[in-house]
């Protein structure tokens, strides 16, 4: 499982509108950025309250891209 595929796994599962959730990466000089966008209607369930719920998926993704040797990767989480 690639890390765009289970960050879309992690984030599918919390959202209400699974088929609205899009993940994608793009590589740059400093590392690769994940993005994961999903609609208005479901940011609070991929946030969270006080922001848990988003660190813990950037934390889980974070220790997947270290197990992978994959370096620097930044996570954001945006709607649509």
């Amino acid at each position: 499982m690639t890390i765009v595929e289970f960050a879309e796994f992690l984030v599918t599962h919390l959202a209400k509108e699974e088929d609205m959730v899009k993940v994608k990466d793009y590589e740059t000089e400093e590392g690769l950025i994940i993005e994961i966008l999903v609609p208005e209607s479901d940011m609070g369930r991929v946030i969270g309250k006080r922001g848990k719920i988003a660190n813990s998926i950037k934390s889980l993704i974070q220790a997947k891209a270290y197990n992978d040797g994959i370096k620097n990767v930044k996570v954001n989480i945006d709607s649509f």
